[in-house]
């Protein structure tokens, strides 16, 4: 498609207000230019009248701290019709701080004004995908599944669980996310269900009557009763209908903690239950994962902590100029190799 090419396609660009119901971005929007910083477009209306707009130029990103690489598909997608190379990091790889993560050869005006929409698609995702291998490592061989789409604009919650599925997530909750991973969105029965209906019981019964034998059967047991007395009420009800039970219980109320667990643990295979899972949501972090674990927590569900990591901020250089090493100040010239890279356009 076409794309904005100097400051006087910006200024003629009309939006029909009235007819945006979302204030996001379309796919639309960002591949013709709209969604990048104005300057690139003053940039290239200088250069241009200078006839040096074409030169051609290797650009490379790096970040300047660790992370995970998410983002790649969306930068070849964005730039694979624009006559230019591309090296890079293959989607998911970890990367170490000033290691050059994607290189970019063509002439510039190709792809200057892409340059902050390609960082953006790299930074957030990158970040997120990152929170998400931290939290894979707390829970070691424990699945978790992804629940941060309420806590991000629903434009990029589909980017943020797909980030979090690369990033080590055993699944994701949001359905559009599963869907663009070619799997199945996956979650437990909220609150509201049960505020609803008025007892924990009931809800659970027709749950495990409507939904097909694929689901997991598990249940809320923090709504109205005490959680131990909740799962134990529903478990001689259910029997082995009823896979694993849900602990999500409030900061009011002091949150999950691990001597809560120990005594659910204890009280279900006491009973002869054993085969009932706990699964625990509700704030994580990798800290309070790896003591839940300990104590016997076997699946979680994590939101905030990846849905608010930060983004890792990404660079893009200039290293050459017709084939002449260069760099601003501080910046060492001409490209920095990378074996890891892989030649993508």
């Amino acid at each position: 498609m076409s794309y904005l090419k100097s400051i006087k396609d910006v200024q003629n660009y009309d939006i029909n207000r009235d007819k945006r119901l979302l204030h996001s971005a379309q796919h639309e929007d960002i591949l013709a230019g709209l969604t990048t910083d104005i300057y690139f477009f003053t940039t290239m209306d200088v250069l241009g009248s200078m006839g040096i707009g074409d030169k051609e130029v290797v650009a490379e990103i790096f970040a300047r701290k660790p992370g995970v690489l998410v983002g790649i598909e969306e930068v070849r997608n964005i730039l694979k019709d624009k006559g230019v190379e591309m090296w890079a990091l293959e989607e998911g790889k970890e990367f170490q701080p000033k290691e050059t993560l994607v290189r970019i050869k063509g002439p510039y005006d190709k792809f200057a004004i892409f340059e902050s929409t390609i960082l953006g698609c790299l930074a957030s995702p990158s970040g997120w995908a990152t929170a998400a291998k931290e939290i894979k490592e707390a829970c070691g061989d424990r699945p978790f599944i992804c629940f941060g789409t309420r806590h991000v604009h629903p434009s990029v919650a589909p980017v943020m669980e797909r980030a979090a599925r690369i990033g080590g997530a055993s699944s994701v909750s949001n359905i559009l996310a599963a869907k663009l991973i070619g799997e199945n969105p996956a979650g437990t029965l909220p609150h509201a269900a049960f505020l609803v209906a008025g007892d924990t019981l009931s809800v659970a019964q027709k749950y495990d009557e409507v939904m097909a034998e694929s689901y997991k059967r598990i249940v809320l047991v923090d709504t109205f009763k005490d959680e131990v007395e909740e799962t134990l009420r529903l478990v001689k009800e259910m029997g082995r209908k009823l896979y694993g039970i849900r602990l999500d219980t409030p900061s009011e109320r002091g949150g999950v903690t691990a001597d809560l667990v120990r005594e659910l643990r204890a009280r279900l295979d006491i009973g002869g239950y054993n085969w009932v899972k706990i699964f625990v949501s509700g704030g994580l972090k990798p800290e309070k994962i790896k003591i839940l674990a300990e104590a016997g927590v076997d699946s979680f569900g994590v939101g905030s902590y990846i849905s608010g990591a930060p983004a890792i901020d990404m660079t893009m250089d200039i290293k050459e100029v017709e084939g002449v090493a260069i760099a601003k100040r501080g910046r060492i010239p001409g490209i920095v190799e990378n074996p890891k890279l892989v030649k993508m356009l």
